[in-house]
């Protein structure tokens, strides 16, 4: 059986998806809080990559024990993509440093529960456009940002998604979860 892969960005009205903390927490409610709950809820393993493990790692094992997402982050698998990482990582994390895709399709046909692509924005991008990410939600917040890199820049080619769910939240919020189009 094939593992449910997943991923989320947060994205600006322009496409930025880059450094969603400097725009994007005047937009961030309960509900979009509630969302994130369910979406990792059967979550047992995390992707993610070299630059957003390095930051996180250094983040939340310092947060409080009652904080939701660290209760997910800190004990959940992480499969860390570096190249200039090595050894031992610690924090219940496995260095890949092998072809990301070939890596992901074999994890996703081993072990049980969901996987999440967690970041950074060239792995979720190749392992999107691989086919690989069965569901990418992009929770579009109502502001233009003047820089930042976008998930889907002028290196990729011309890709049909398929709208597989959306939600407008009270907070001006549009969730849109998108697949590849057959």
């Amino acid at each position: 059986m094939t593992r449910r892969t997943t991923a989320h960005l947060f994205c600006s009205a322009n496409g930025v998806v880059e450094a969603p903390n400097l725009w994007q927490f005047d937009a961030f409610g309960p509900e979009e809080g509630q969302m994130m709950g369910k979406a990792i809820g059967g979550v047992t393993d995390v992707v993610i990559g070299r630059k957003l493990w390095q930051e996180w790692s250094e983040f939340w094992p310092t947060m409080d024990a009652d904080d939701p997402f660290g209760q997910f982050i800190n004990p959940v698998r992480k499969h860390v993509i570096s190249q200039s990482l090595s050894g031992q990582l610690g924090w219940n994390s496995t260095l890949v440093d092998a072809d990301p895709v070939a890596y992901v399709t074999k994890l996703k046909e081993e072990g049980q529960g969901d996987i999440s692509v967690a970041g950074g924005i060239e792995t979720i991008r190749s392992l999107f456009l691989a086919g690989l990410i069965d569901a990418l939600t992009l929770t579009v917040h109502p502001v233009v940002t003047p820089e930042g890199r976008r998930l889907f820049d002028e290196s990729v080619p011309m890709t049909r998604l398929q709208l597989a769910d959306s939600a407008i939240t009270s907070a001006g919020n549009a969730v849109l979860t998108y697949s590849l189009r057959g």
